[in-house]
């Protein structure tokens, strides 16, 4: 009695955490509702069949056991129960199955308007590679990786050269675009997983695997390996930034290319590009120029630590307070050879911390500017 009694708690118990429990799903952040719908029902179908088989055991348990001098049939076969338990058990499996095989198929059909983004995985980080203006990628293999070429592209394709290199964890993809993810390793078995999006797929040597999917929420997701891959595979995370065309545009920009990277450029941190969006954003490039060219206001090109002329006679040197000043009280300390038309802006201190880590990476080597110039 007490075996069968256990055994019904354990089949209720389960049932009521199953409802009670905190842990669910996280919200759907793409379009794949239909691998939800999936894991519903085979959710469903397990659930029933396991309460279904628990309170069966809990019932045998109590009516068969054991009694002093009552003596068991002995059957070896039951072809009807057989054949009953074959037929729904065939059901079963296929009521589960059909519904994966047609999210399979439509995960693998990828949409002909879909843009295509790399993911190279390795022990344990993941990095990116982007197709350049041309729309192509360049040919990469792993036997093309060395210390300097770690996504193995190889030399001399011209249509290598625009491609797009993201070495930070942080990826940023537009929302509401179609996106193909071409999954490369470098060494051992990953699974690149976004669990918002609900998607999903091993990252395996000496292939190319991909998926598809489409982004509808705006947000921060991780990015997670779900496949154990070696003694740091809890640290192979990264984040997934969902975000508008425009900031999905202006981050574009900030990194670089497969060209600019063999010649020693590198993309800005992830603090530099909030910079450079806030500095877009709040209209700054309409007066301030980013390649050492004069317009209203003076270039950023080289600001960061320069001493500038006043027009009062007097100098100084471009650092933190200067620039605090300038953005809240532009008129407070006007540049040689320039007016004051900038007007007052009211930038939180992350903001202004992040604007002025993107004036620090505007610092370039002189012979590749002309006529350097500050600003305000």
């Amino acid at each position: 009695m007490l075996v069968a009694l256990i055994l019904l708690a354990v089949v209720l118990g389960s049932v009521a955490f199953n409802f009670l429990s905190p842990w669910t799903f996280l919200e759907l952040g793409s379009n794949w509702a239909l691998i939800d719908f999936t894991v519903l029902v085979t959710f469903v179908i397990c659930g029933v069949a396991f309460v279904i088989l628990g309170v069966y055991m809990a019932w045998w348990v109590y009516k068969y056991k054991y009694v002093p001098g009552r003596l068991s049939e002995y059957e070896p076969e039951n072809p009807k129960l057989e054949a009953r338990l074959t037929i729904v058990t065939t059901i079963g499996v296929v009521v589960m199955l059909a519904p994966g095989l047609v999210a399979w198929d439509q995960y693998v059909r990828v949409p002909p308007d879909a843009t295509e983004l790399e993911v190279n995985s390795e022990q344990w980080k993941w990095s990116y590679r982007l197709p350049g203006e041309d729309g192509i990628f360049g040919h990469a293999h792993n036997k093309y990786i060395t210390f300097e070429n770690p996504m193995g592209i190889m030399e001399g394709d011209p249509y290598a050269e625009d491609d797009i290199i993201i070495t930070s964890q942080t990826v940023k993809i537009p929302i509401d675009r179609k996106v193909k993810v071409l999954l490369r390793s470098k060494d051992v078995l990953h699974d690149f997983w976004v669990p918002e999006i609900r998607a999903k797929m091993d990252s395996v040597p000496g292939m190319v695997t991909y998926f598809w999917f489409q982004p509808t929420l705006l947000g921060e997701f991780d990015i997670l390996c779900a496949e154990l891959c070696g003694r740091g595979h809890h640290t192979m995370r990264g984040e997934m930034h969902v975000v508008s065309l425009d900031e999905y545009e202006t981050w574009l920009d900030a990194q670089v290319t497969w060209a600019e990277m063999k010649a020693g450029a590198i993309p800005l941190s992830p603090e530099a590009m909030q910079g450079r969006s806030v500095a877009e954003s709040n209209g700054c490039f309409a007066c301030h120029s980013l390649d050492g060219t004069r317009m209203v206001g003076p270039t950023w090109t080289n600001l960061w630590g320069s001493t500038v002329q006043m027009d009062d006679g007097t100098s100084l040197v471009v650092d933190e307070a200067y620039v605090r000043e300038s953005i809240a009280e532009p008129g407070a300390k006007i540049r040689e050879g320039y007016s004051s038309e900038m007007t007052p802006y009211e930038f939180s201190d992350e903001d202004i911390a992040s604007v002025i880590d993107f004036l620090k990476s505007q610092i370039q080597e002189e012979e590749q500017v002309e006529q350097p110039e500050s600003v305000e």
